[in-house]
Protein backbone atom coordinates (compact mmCIF):
# COMPACT_ATOMS: atom_id res chain seq x y z
CA UNK A 1 0.00 0.00 0.00
CA UNK A 2 1.40 3.32 -0.91
CA UNK A 3 1.51 6.60 1.38
CA UNK A 4 -0.55 7.99 -0.66
CA UNK A 5 -3.39 5.39 -0.76
CA UNK A 6 -2.71 5.17 3.69
CA UNK A 7 -3.24 9.44 3.73
CA UNK A 8 -6.70 8.96 1.98
CA UNK A 9 -7.43 5.60 3.74
CA UNK A 10 -7.00 7.93 7.04
CA UNK A 11 -8.97 10.48 5.41
CA UNK A 12 -11.89 8.43 4.79
CA UNK A 13 -12.04 6.88 8.28
CA UNK A 14 -11.61 10.40 9.77
CA UNK A 15 -14.82 11.33 8.33
CA UNK A 16 -16.89 8.00 9.05
CA UNK A 17 -15.84 8.75 12.95
CA UNK A 18 -17.33 12.06 12.79
CA UNK A 19 -20.50 10.30 10.62
CA UNK A 20 -21.18 7.40 13.05
CA UNK A 21 -21.02 9.85 16.28
CA UNK A 22 -23.83 11.53 14.32
CA UNK A 23 -25.57 8.17 13.51
CA UNK A 24 -25.31 6.87 17.18
CA UNK A 25 -27.29 9.85 18.03
CA UNK A 26 -29.57 9.40 15.80
CA UNK A 27 -30.43 6.05 16.98
CA UNK A 28 -30.54 7.15 20.40
CA UNK A 29 -33.19 9.80 19.58
CA UNK A 30 -35.18 7.14 16.85
CA UNK A 31 -35.40 4.35 19.70
CA UNK A 32 -36.48 7.13 22.74
CA UNK A 33 -39.34 8.33 19.88
CA UNK A 34 -40.49 4.64 19.41
CA UNK A 35 -40.43 3.87 23.36
CA UNK A 36 -40.99 6.76 26.04
CA UNK A 37 -41.29 9.49 23.72
CA UNK A 38 -44.58 12.08 24.92
CA UNK A 39 -46.96 12.12 21.80
CA UNK A 40 -46.52 16.02 21.49
CA UNK A 41 -42.72 15.73 21.49
CA UNK A 42 -42.62 13.58 18.36
CA UNK A 43 -42.34 15.50 15.63
CA UNK A 44 -40.15 17.89 17.14
CA UNK A 45 -37.41 15.44 18.17
CA UNK A 46 -38.20 14.00 14.50
CA UNK A 47 -36.83 17.24 13.09
CA UNK A 48 -33.55 16.88 15.72
CA UNK A 49 -32.93 13.43 13.90
CA UNK A 50 -33.69 14.98 11.03
CA UNK A 51 -31.11 17.53 11.59
CA UNK A 52 -28.50 15.46 12.72
CA UNK A 53 -28.70 13.18 9.72
CA UNK A 54 -28.54 16.44 7.38
CA UNK A 55 -24.94 16.92 9.53
CA UNK A 56 -24.22 13.56 8.78
CA UNK A 57 -25.29 13.78 4.80
CA UNK A 58 -22.92 17.07 4.69
CA UNK A 59 -19.75 15.11 5.87
CA UNK A 60 -19.77 12.43 3.58
CA UNK A 61 -20.82 15.19 0.76
CA UNK A 62 -17.39 16.90 1.66
CA UNK A 63 -15.03 17.28 -1.69
CA UNK A 64 -12.00 16.00 -0.28
CA UNK A 65 -13.87 12.55 1.29
CA UNK A 66 -14.86 12.03 -1.86
CA UNK A 67 -12.25 12.56 -3.87
CA UNK A 68 -10.65 10.28 -1.41
CA UNK A 69 -12.75 7.46 -1.18
CA UNK A 70 -13.41 7.53 -4.89
CA UNK A 71 -9.70 7.31 -5.37
CA UNK A 72 -9.29 4.01 -2.98
CA UNK A 73 -12.21 2.80 -5.05
CA UNK A 74 -9.97 2.80 -7.95
CA UNK A 75 -7.08 1.38 -6.15
CA UNK A 76 -9.23 -0.80 -4.65
CA UNK A 77 -7.43 -4.32 -5.50
CA UNK A 78 -4.64 -2.54 -3.26
CA UNK A 79 -6.63 -2.58 -0.41
CA UNK A 80 -7.19 -5.08 2.43
CA UNK A 81 -10.41 -7.36 1.79
CA UNK A 82 -12.25 -5.29 4.16
CA UNK A 83 -11.52 -1.96 2.96
CA UNK A 84 -12.39 -3.11 -0.65
CA UNK A 85 -15.82 -4.03 0.92
CA UNK A 86 -16.61 -0.06 2.41
CA UNK A 87 -15.17 1.51 -0.29
CA UNK A 88 -17.09 -0.17 -2.87
CA UNK A 89 -19.77 0.59 -1.04
CA UNK A 90 -19.06 4.04 -0.47
CA UNK A 91 -18.76 4.19 -4.34
CA UNK A 92 -22.24 3.55 -4.35
CA UNK A 93 -23.63 5.34 -1.93
CA UNK A 94 -22.15 8.38 -4.00
CA UNK A 95 -23.84 7.39 -7.25
CA UNK A 96 -26.91 7.59 -5.09
CA UNK A 97 -26.51 10.72 -3.56
CA UNK A 98 -23.80 12.93 -5.51
CA UNK A 99 -26.79 14.55 -7.14
CA UNK A 100 -28.77 15.25 -4.19
CA UNK A 101 -28.05 18.25 -2.11
CA UNK A 102 -27.86 18.60 2.24
CA UNK A 103 -31.36 20.67 1.76
CA UNK A 104 -32.97 17.86 -0.50
CA UNK A 105 -31.81 15.02 1.88
CA UNK A 106 -33.12 17.30 5.03
CA UNK A 107 -36.14 17.56 2.63
CA UNK A 108 -36.67 13.70 2.51
CA UNK A 109 -35.68 13.55 5.87
CA UNK A 110 -38.76 15.96 7.09
CA UNK A 111 -41.31 13.72 4.50
CA UNK A 112 -40.39 10.83 6.28
CA UNK A 113 -40.72 11.98 9.83
CA UNK A 114 -44.16 13.08 8.87
CA UNK A 115 -45.19 10.39 7.42
CA UNK A 116 -44.31 8.36 10.41
CA UNK A 117 -46.47 11.18 13.06
CA UNK A 118 -49.34 10.51 10.14
CA UNK A 119 -49.26 7.02 10.58
CA UNK A 120 -49.70 7.10 14.25
CA UNK A 121 -52.31 9.32 14.06
CA UNK A 122 -53.93 7.03 11.60
CA UNK A 123 -53.63 3.99 13.04
CA UNK A 124 -54.87 5.39 16.74
CA UNK A 125 -58.05 6.27 14.46
CA UNK A 126 -58.15 3.12 12.02
CA UNK A 127 -58.36 5.75 9.66
CA UNK A 128 -56.39 5.24 6.71
CA UNK A 129 -57.57 8.72 4.86
CA UNK A 130 -55.39 10.42 7.76
CA UNK A 131 -51.69 8.15 6.16
CA UNK A 132 -52.84 8.63 2.58
CA UNK A 133 -51.27 12.25 1.42
CA UNK A 134 -47.89 11.04 3.46
CA UNK A 135 -48.24 8.01 2.10
CA UNK A 136 -48.32 9.63 -1.78
CA UNK A 137 -45.40 11.77 -0.50
CA UNK A 138 -43.36 9.31 0.60
CA UNK A 139 -43.41 7.32 -2.91
CA UNK A 140 -42.98 10.55 -4.41
CA UNK A 141 -39.48 11.42 -2.46
CA UNK A 142 -38.45 7.84 -3.07
CA UNK A 143 -39.05 8.28 -7.10
CA UNK A 144 -37.35 11.36 -7.08
CA UNK A 145 -34.42 10.01 -5.17
CA UNK A 146 -34.45 7.62 -7.53
CA UNK A 147 -33.95 9.66 -10.35
CA UNK A 148 -31.62 11.77 -8.70
CA UNK A 149 -29.43 8.31 -8.53
CA UNK A 150 -26.77 7.57 -11.53
CA UNK A 151 -27.05 3.63 -10.69
CA UNK A 152 -29.11 2.03 -13.06
CA UNK A 153 -31.68 -0.88 -12.61
CA UNK A 154 -34.36 -2.14 -15.03
CA UNK A 155 -37.33 -0.51 -13.10
CA UNK A 156 -37.67 2.37 -10.25
CA UNK A 157 -38.78 -0.73 -7.78
CA UNK A 158 -35.31 -2.93 -8.58
CA UNK A 159 -33.81 0.35 -7.31
CA UNK A 160 -35.72 0.28 -3.99
CA UNK A 161 -35.35 -3.16 -3.87
CA UNK A 162 -31.46 -2.73 -3.77
CA UNK A 163 -31.08 -0.48 -0.92
CA UNK A 164 -32.76 -3.68 1.09
CA UNK A 165 -31.44 -6.83 -0.83
CA UNK A 166 -28.04 -5.69 -3.07
CA UNK A 167 -28.20 -8.35 -5.91
CA UNK A 168 -31.31 -9.41 -5.89
CA UNK A 169 -33.83 -8.23 -8.69
CA UNK A 170 -37.31 -8.45 -9.03
CA UNK A 171 -37.45 -10.68 -11.42
CA UNK A 172 -36.01 -13.09 -9.76
CA UNK A 173 -37.97 -12.27 -6.61
CA UNK A 174 -41.06 -13.03 -8.86
CA UNK A 175 -40.06 -16.35 -9.66
CA UNK A 176 -39.46 -17.32 -6.38
CA UNK A 177 -42.35 -15.98 -5.03
CA UNK A 178 -44.82 -17.09 -7.99
CA UNK A 179 -43.44 -20.67 -6.64
CA UNK A 180 -43.97 -19.98 -3.28
CA UNK A 181 -47.21 -19.27 -4.10
CA UNK A 182 -48.40 -21.90 -6.35
CA UNK A 183 -47.13 -24.66 -3.48
CA UNK A 184 -48.30 -22.69 -0.34
CA UNK A 185 -51.82 -21.46 -1.33
CA UNK A 186 -53.20 -25.17 -2.00
CA UNK A 187 -51.52 -26.74 0.62
CA UNK A 188 -53.11 -23.92 3.06
CA UNK A 189 -56.46 -25.04 1.60
CA UNK A 190 -55.25 -28.82 2.78
CA UNK A 191 -54.54 -27.57 6.04
CA UNK A 192 -57.58 -25.75 6.76
CA UNK A 193 -59.54 -28.57 5.22
CA UNK A 194 -57.62 -30.85 8.34
CA UNK A 195 -59.68 -32.58 10.65
CA UNK A 196 -57.04 -32.03 13.20
CA UNK A 197 -58.24 -29.91 16.21
CA UNK A 198 -55.86 -28.32 18.08
CA UNK A 199 -56.40 -26.66 20.96
CA UNK A 200 -56.31 -23.53 21.69
CA UNK A 201 -58.66 -21.77 24.66
CA UNK A 202 -55.31 -20.83 26.96
CA UNK A 203 -54.01 -19.09 23.83
CA UNK A 204 -55.73 -15.89 25.37
CA UNK A 205 -55.87 -16.19 28.80
CA UNK A 206 -55.29 -13.08 31.32
CA UNK A 207 -51.07 -12.24 31.86
CA UNK A 208 -49.55 -9.56 33.70
CA UNK A 209 -46.85 -7.41 31.82
CA UNK A 210 -44.78 -8.49 34.87
CA UNK A 211 -45.12 -11.71 34.09
CA UNK A 212 -44.49 -11.09 30.82
CA UNK A 213 -41.32 -9.09 31.11
CA UNK A 214 -39.94 -12.16 33.38
CA UNK A 215 -40.59 -14.58 30.27
CA UNK A 216 -38.79 -12.32 28.18
CA UNK A 217 -35.93 -11.97 30.49
CA UNK A 218 -36.04 -15.40 30.87
CA UNK A 219 -35.54 -16.21 26.88
CA UNK A 220 -33.06 -13.16 26.31
CA UNK A 221 -31.08 -15.67 29.20
CA UNK A 222 -31.74 -18.99 27.15
CA UNK A 223 -30.69 -17.60 24.49
CA UNK A 224 -27.33 -16.04 25.66
CA UNK A 225 -28.29 -12.05 24.72
CA UNK A 226 -25.57 -9.91 26.45
CA UNK A 227 -26.93 -7.83 29.05
CA UNK A 228 -23.55 -6.20 29.66
CA UNK A 229 -24.08 -4.80 25.93
CA UNK A 230 -27.43 -4.45 25.65
CA UNK A 231 -31.22 -3.78 27.05
CA UNK A 232 -34.85 -4.42 26.44
CA UNK A 233 -38.13 -2.26 26.77
CA UNK A 234 -41.77 -2.39 25.46
CA UNK A 235 -42.69 -0.22 22.11
CA UNK A 236 -45.49 -0.13 19.98
CA UNK A 237 -44.01 -2.34 16.55
CA UNK A 238 -40.69 -4.27 18.26
CA UNK A 239 -37.36 -3.59 16.53
CA UNK A 240 -33.71 -3.93 17.49
CA UNK A 241 -31.47 -0.95 17.36
CA UNK A 242 -27.72 -0.98 17.35
CA UNK A 243 -26.10 2.64 18.32
CA UNK A 244 -23.05 1.43 18.77
CA UNK A 245 -20.43 -2.20 18.90
CA UNK A 246 -21.31 -2.53 23.08
CA UNK A 247 -25.00 -1.38 22.72
CA UNK A 248 -27.32 -3.79 21.09
CA UNK A 249 -31.06 -2.98 22.11
CA UNK A 250 -34.37 -5.09 22.07
CA UNK A 251 -38.13 -3.60 22.10
CA UNK A 252 -40.93 -6.08 22.49
CA UNK A 253 -44.39 -5.36 23.24
CA UNK A 254 -47.29 -6.96 25.46
CA UNK A 255 -50.63 -7.70 24.92
CA UNK A 256 -52.58 -8.82 28.06
CA UNK A 257 -54.47 -11.50 26.75
CA UNK A 258 -52.09 -13.14 24.10
CA UNK A 259 -49.03 -14.26 26.18
CA UNK A 260 -46.90 -15.74 23.18
CA UNK A 261 -46.69 -12.92 21.33
CA UNK A 262 -44.22 -11.41 23.64
CA UNK A 263 -42.35 -14.49 23.89
CA UNK A 264 -41.81 -14.56 19.86
CA UNK A 265 -41.55 -11.06 19.65
CA UNK A 266 -38.38 -11.30 21.93
CA UNK A 267 -36.80 -13.83 20.45
CA UNK A 268 -36.95 -12.54 16.78
CA UNK A 269 -35.36 -9.49 17.77
CA UNK A 270 -33.08 -11.14 19.89
CA UNK A 271 -31.61 -12.93 16.55
CA UNK A 272 -30.93 -9.77 15.38
CA UNK A 273 -29.36 -8.58 18.23
CA UNK A 274 -26.76 -11.94 18.32
CA UNK A 275 -25.79 -10.83 15.02
CA UNK A 276 -25.06 -7.43 16.50
CA UNK A 277 -23.01 -8.78 19.65
CA UNK A 278 -21.52 -11.84 17.53
CA UNK A 279 -20.01 -10.25 14.10
CA UNK A 280 -16.58 -10.26 14.11
CA UNK A 281 -14.81 -7.01 15.81
CA UNK A 282 -12.91 -6.10 12.66
CA UNK A 283 -16.01 -5.27 10.98
CA UNK A 284 -15.81 -1.69 13.20
CA UNK A 285 -12.74 -1.48 13.09
CA UNK A 286 -13.03 -1.25 9.18
CA UNK A 287 -16.69 1.20 9.42
CA UNK A 288 -18.77 -2.06 7.49
CA UNK A 289 -21.41 -0.69 10.16
CA UNK A 290 -20.86 2.41 7.78
CA UNK A 291 -21.96 -0.15 4.49
CA UNK A 292 -25.49 0.25 4.81
CA UNK A 293 -26.63 -2.03 2.52
CA UNK A 294 -24.64 -4.91 4.06
CA UNK A 295 -25.66 -7.01 5.76
CA UNK A 296 -28.91 -6.76 3.37
CA UNK A 297 -32.23 -6.45 5.12
CA UNK A 298 -32.73 -10.32 3.84
CA UNK A 299 -30.03 -11.60 5.98
CA UNK A 300 -30.98 -10.12 9.33
CA UNK A 301 -34.49 -11.42 9.14
CA UNK A 302 -32.83 -14.59 7.95
CA UNK A 303 -31.38 -14.55 11.55
CA UNK A 304 -34.15 -13.28 13.20
CA UNK A 305 -37.00 -15.69 12.11
CA UNK A 306 -34.21 -18.56 12.26
CA UNK A 307 -34.44 -18.16 15.99
CA UNK A 308 -38.28 -17.30 15.79
CA UNK A 309 -39.20 -20.03 13.92
CA UNK A 310 -36.92 -22.73 13.15
CA UNK A 311 -36.07 -22.95 16.43
CA UNK A 312 -38.12 -21.48 18.38
CA UNK A 313 -40.84 -23.16 17.09
CA UNK A 314 -39.17 -26.48 17.08
CA UNK A 315 -40.52 -29.50 19.69
CA UNK A 316 -37.24 -29.26 21.26
CA UNK A 317 -37.24 -25.91 21.73
CA UNK A 318 -41.03 -25.96 23.13
CA UNK A 319 -39.66 -28.57 25.57
CA UNK A 320 -37.04 -26.77 26.96
CA UNK A 321 -38.88 -24.03 27.31
CA UNK A 322 -42.40 -25.56 28.34
CA UNK A 323 -41.31 -26.09 32.51
CA UNK A 324 -40.30 -22.45 33.08
CA UNK A 325 -43.28 -20.92 31.05
CA UNK A 326 -45.57 -22.96 33.07
CA UNK A 327 -44.60 -21.51 36.37
CA UNK A 328 -44.30 -17.88 34.86
CA UNK A 329 -48.02 -18.80 33.40
CA UNK A 330 -49.86 -20.80 35.94
CA UNK A 331 -53.13 -19.29 34.94
CA UNK A 332 -52.68 -19.99 31.47
CA UNK A 333 -50.40 -23.58 31.12
CA UNK A 334 -51.51 -24.72 34.42
CA UNK A 335 -53.66 -27.67 32.69
CA UNK A 336 -51.71 -27.44 29.04
CA UNK A 337 -49.41 -30.24 28.44
CA UNK A 338 -45.79 -29.77 26.54
CA UNK A 339 -47.88 -31.15 23.15
CA UNK A 340 -50.86 -29.16 23.81
CA UNK A 341 -48.58 -26.01 23.87
CA UNK A 342 -46.16 -27.12 21.05
CA UNK A 343 -49.03 -27.59 18.73
CA UNK A 344 -50.57 -24.40 19.60
CA UNK A 345 -47.31 -22.41 18.71
CA UNK A 346 -47.45 -24.36 15.66
CA UNK A 347 -51.36 -23.18 14.87
CA UNK A 348 -51.92 -22.59 11.11
CA UNK A 349 -54.85 -19.62 10.99
CA UNK A 350 -55.25 -17.20 8.45
CA UNK A 351 -55.39 -13.62 10.50
CA UNK A 352 -54.45 -10.14 9.74
CA UNK A 353 -51.64 -8.79 11.48
CA UNK A 354 -48.29 -10.08 9.64
CA UNK A 355 -46.01 -9.95 12.93
CA UNK A 356 -48.69 -12.17 14.74
CA UNK A 357 -48.93 -14.44 11.55
CA UNK A 358 -48.18 -18.12 11.88
CA UNK A 359 -45.21 -19.50 10.37
CA UNK A 360 -46.86 -20.65 7.61
CA UNK A 361 -49.02 -17.89 6.15
CA UNK A 362 -46.28 -15.39 7.52
CA UNK A 363 -44.78 -15.37 3.61
CA UNK A 364 -48.19 -14.66 1.95
CA UNK A 365 -48.62 -11.61 4.16
CA UNK A 366 -45.14 -10.59 2.66
CA UNK A 367 -45.88 -11.29 -1.10
CA UNK A 368 -49.77 -9.19 -0.84
CA UNK A 369 -47.47 -6.53 0.36
CA UNK A 370 -44.99 -6.66 -1.97
CA UNK A 371 -47.61 -6.89 -4.85
CA UNK A 372 -48.85 -4.14 -3.76
CA UNK A 373 -45.51 -2.17 -3.87
CA UNK A 374 -44.86 -2.70 -7.00
CA UNK A 375 -48.89 -1.44 -8.10
CA UNK A 376 -47.85 1.87 -5.94
CA UNK A 377 -44.06 2.58 -7.24
CA UNK A 378 -44.94 1.03 -11.03
CA UNK A 379 -48.49 0.92 -11.98
CA UNK A 380 -49.70 4.37 -10.45
CA UNK A 381 -51.90 2.62 -8.03
CA UNK A 382 -55.00 4.45 -6.03
CA UNK A 383 -53.28 5.71 -2.73
CA UNK A 384 -56.25 7.37 -1.72
CA UNK A 385 -58.08 3.92 -1.82
CA UNK A 386 -55.18 1.63 -1.27
CA UNK A 387 -56.60 0.50 1.91
CA UNK A 388 -59.31 -1.46 -0.94
CA UNK A 389 -56.73 -2.82 -2.63
CA UNK A 390 -55.09 -4.48 0.40
CA UNK A 391 -58.38 -5.54 1.52
CA UNK A 392 -58.94 -7.89 -1.50
CA UNK A 393 -55.72 -9.05 -1.17
CA UNK A 394 -56.33 -10.78 1.98
CA UNK A 395 -59.40 -11.88 0.82
CA UNK A 396 -57.62 -13.48 -2.30
CA UNK A 397 -54.76 -15.53 -1.05
CA UNK A 398 -55.77 -15.92 3.35
CA UNK A 399 -59.55 -15.97 2.48
CA UNK A 400 -60.23 -13.32 5.50
CA UNK A 401 -60.69 -9.29 5.21
CA UNK A 402 -59.87 -6.61 7.37
CA UNK A 403 -62.77 -5.11 9.57
CA UNK A 404 -60.56 -1.97 9.78
CA UNK A 405 -57.66 -0.17 8.36
CA UNK A 406 -55.86 -0.71 11.72
CA UNK A 407 -56.05 -4.08 11.57
CA UNK A 408 -55.60 -4.01 7.98
CA UNK A 409 -53.15 -1.39 5.87
CA UNK A 410 -52.03 0.87 8.98
CA UNK A 411 -50.88 -2.34 10.62
CA UNK A 412 -47.56 -1.98 9.48
CA UNK A 413 -44.82 1.33 10.18
CA UNK A 414 -42.39 0.28 7.05
CA UNK A 415 -44.09 2.53 4.26
CA UNK A 416 -43.10 5.70 6.24
CA UNK A 417 -39.63 5.59 4.99
CA UNK A 418 -40.39 3.77 1.39
CA UNK A 419 -40.55 0.54 -0.16
CA UNK A 420 -38.22 -2.58 -1.38
CA UNK A 421 -38.16 -4.21 2.38
CA UNK A 422 -40.99 -6.07 2.84
CA UNK A 423 -40.14 -8.67 0.29
CA UNK A 424 -37.27 -9.24 2.26
CA UNK A 425 -38.81 -11.01 5.31
CA UNK A 426 -39.54 -14.06 2.86
CA UNK A 427 -36.15 -13.99 1.35
CA UNK A 428 -34.83 -14.69 5.18
CA UNK A 429 -36.67 -17.45 5.74
CA UNK A 430 -35.47 -18.98 2.82
CA UNK A 431 -31.87 -18.40 3.31
CA UNK A 432 -32.65 -19.76 6.86
CA UNK A 433 -33.87 -22.70 5.62
CA UNK A 434 -31.27 -23.01 3.50
CA UNK A 435 -28.21 -22.75 6.63
CA UNK A 436 -30.63 -24.63 8.97
CA UNK A 437 -29.91 -28.22 6.68
CA UNK A 438 -26.45 -27.51 6.54
CA UNK A 439 -26.35 -26.75 10.42
CA UNK A 440 -28.17 -29.84 11.08
CA UNK A 441 -25.76 -32.05 8.91
CA UNK A 442 -22.52 -31.11 11.03
CA UNK A 443 -24.06 -30.80 14.77
CA UNK A 444 -26.75 -32.41 16.73
CA UNK A 445 -29.06 -29.49 16.76
CA UNK A 446 -31.84 -31.25 17.94
CA UNK A 447 -29.91 -32.29 21.39
CA UNK A 448 -28.12 -28.70 21.29
CA UNK A 449 -31.70 -27.54 21.31
CA UNK A 450 -32.93 -30.04 24.22
CA UNK A 451 -30.19 -29.21 26.65
CA UNK A 452 -30.26 -25.22 25.91
CA UNK A 453 -26.99 -24.91 24.48
CA UNK A 454 -26.84 -21.98 22.95
CA UNK A 455 -23.12 -21.09 23.16
CA UNK A 456 -23.07 -24.33 20.58
CA UNK A 457 -25.42 -23.13 18.47
CA UNK A 458 -24.75 -19.24 18.79
CA UNK A 459 -20.71 -20.37 17.97
CA UNK A 460 -21.63 -22.10 14.70
CA UNK A 461 -23.97 -19.19 14.10
CA UNK A 462 -21.22 -16.73 14.44
CA UNK A 463 -18.35 -18.91 12.73
CA UNK A 464 -20.47 -19.89 9.71
CA UNK A 465 -23.30 -17.38 8.96
CA UNK A 466 -22.37 -13.99 11.11
CA UNK A 467 -19.23 -14.02 10.04
CA UNK A 468 -19.48 -12.68 5.94
CA UNK A 469 -22.52 -11.59 6.21
CA UNK A 470 -21.33 -7.65 6.33
CA UNK A 471 -18.41 -8.84 4.46
CA UNK A 472 -20.28 -10.44 0.98
CA UNK A 473 -23.23 -9.45 -0.81
CA UNK A 474 -26.62 -12.43 -0.15
CA UNK A 475 -25.99 -14.60 -3.40
CA UNK A 476 -22.35 -14.98 -2.57
CA UNK A 477 -22.80 -15.14 1.09
CA UNK A 478 -25.40 -17.88 0.74
CA UNK A 479 -23.15 -20.17 -1.41
CA UNK A 480 -20.40 -19.75 1.32
CA UNK A 481 -22.44 -20.45 3.89
CA UNK A 482 -24.14 -23.47 2.18
CA UNK A 483 -22.17 -24.56 -1.05
CA UNK A 484 -25.26 -23.84 -2.98
CA UNK A 485 -27.16 -21.47 -4.99
CA UNK A 486 -29.99 -19.92 -3.37
CA UNK A 487 -33.46 -21.65 -3.63
CA UNK A 488 -36.98 -21.80 -2.07
CA UNK A 489 -37.03 -25.52 -2.24
CA UNK A 490 -35.36 -26.31 1.39
CA UNK A 491 -37.98 -23.46 2.71
CA UNK A 492 -40.96 -25.28 0.74
CA UNK A 493 -40.02 -28.94 1.87
CA UNK A 494 -39.76 -27.78 5.54
CA UNK A 495 -43.23 -26.74 5.80
CA UNK A 496 -45.07 -29.53 3.69
CA UNK A 497 -42.92 -31.74 6.01
CA UNK A 498 -43.75 -30.05 9.85
CA UNK A 499 -47.11 -28.86 8.83
CA UNK A 500 -48.42 -32.16 6.93
CA UNK A 501 -47.07 -34.09 10.12
CA UNK A 502 -48.72 -31.74 12.11
CA UNK A 503 -52.24 -31.83 10.74
CA UNK A 504 -52.40 -35.12 8.63
CA UNK A 505 -52.14 -33.79 5.34
CA UNK A 506 -49.93 -34.01 2.31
Amino acid sequence: MTEKIRQQLKLVHGVLEKVRSYQHAMSILSFDQETICPEKGMEEQGEVTAFLGAEAFRLRKDRAFIEAAEALYEDREELDPLDRVLVSSLHRAYLQTKNITPEKQLEFSKTYNKAYVDWLKARSASDYSLFAPSLQAVRDAQLEAVRLSEETYPTPYDAMLSDYEIGMSMEEIDGVFSVCRDRMVPFLKKIRESKKVIRTDFLHRTVTDDQQREMAKYLLDVLHYDFSRGAFTTTEHPFTDWPGKDDVRVTTHYYPDMFYSNIYSIIHECGHALYGQLQPAANYGHFLDMAPELPTSGQHESFSRFYENRLGRSREFIGLIYPRAKEIFPQVLGDVSEQEFYEAMNLVEPSFIRTEADEFTYTLHVIIRYEIEKEIVLKGADIAHLNELWNRKYQEYLGITPKNDREGILQDVHWTSGFGYFPTYAIGNLYNAMYYNRMKQEMDLPGALRAGDFAKINGWMAQNVFAEAARQQPKEWIRTVTGREFTPEDFLTYLEEKYGELYGVE
